[in-house]
């Protein structure tokens, strides 16, 4: 398992923000149910490592060592939050819940597809509708993701999320109805009317401001 060096900070704020990123670290805070959440510091490039070597990506048990101690020393984390930036995708803040690893949590899992669907041949299109799912389960028995084989899906064929095989001691927070993937006929892009006709419209309005004037021309004739 992973571990994460933090530090337990006592000032908040933007401006303990500002200048701890200028440090190189950034801010984050350490929760528990029945327990002070405690402001912390970290390094964030050390996260980001754990975070995107690890198969579980944001789902990674990480333990915490804690300088100088305290009541989060030690203890299993999830990142419940990681704020980044929208530009570079530098993590900016952590929260970081301690977890119990006798007690089940929630987390959401990410569906993967896999196979080629047979409606694809015949025309249509897979669409993924849902691509993460709710689930509560031990700590240590979180799926890294849950895998959809969409080979047998034909055209009006789905798989909803009460069709999903699951790991055991795994069960479902998400509504059963929701459609996971599906696949459907492709829309149809309207076609353009037909030059030919076009044209003929554009000579019919034309010949119109002709035709009146040839009758002006016969009407003031007459009055001669």
């Amino acid at each position: 398992m992973a571990q994460l060096n933090i530090e337990r900070r006592v000032d908040v704020g933007k401006g303990v923000a500002r200048k701890l990123r200028a440090a190189g670290r950034i801010p984050g805070i350490c929760y528990a149910p029945g327990q002070d959440p405690e402001p912390i510091s970290l390094d964030p490039r050390v996260l980001d490592r754990i975070l995107r070597s690890s198969d579980s990506g944001i789902n990674t048990l990480i333990d915490l060592a804690v300088a100088g101690g305290g009541s989060y020393d030690g203890r299993t984390v999830l990142v419940r939050e990681l704020q980044r930036d929208p530009v570079s995708g530098a993590p900016l803040h952590a929260d970081l819940f301690a977890l119990d690893l006798t007690a089940k949590v929630s987390v959401s899992v990410p569906v993967r597809l896999e196979g080629h669907a047979i409606g694809v041949e015949n025309g249509g299109i897979v669409d993924h509708a849902l691509r993460e799912v709710e689930l509560e389960c031990l700590p240590r028995a979180i799926p890294k993701e849950i895998v959809v084989d969409v080979t047998a899906l034909d055209i009006g064929g789905s798989v909803h999320v009460r069709d999903l095989a699951l790991p055991e001691g795994v069960s479902l927070l998400s509504d059963g109805d929701l459609s996971v993937v599906s696949v459907v006929i492709p829309r149809k892009v309207e076609e353009e009317a037909p030059k030919a006709e076009t044209e003929e419209v554009v000579e019919e309005g034309a010949a119109a401001p002709a035709a009146e004037g040839e009758a002006a021309e016969k009407k003031a004739a007459e009055k001669k």
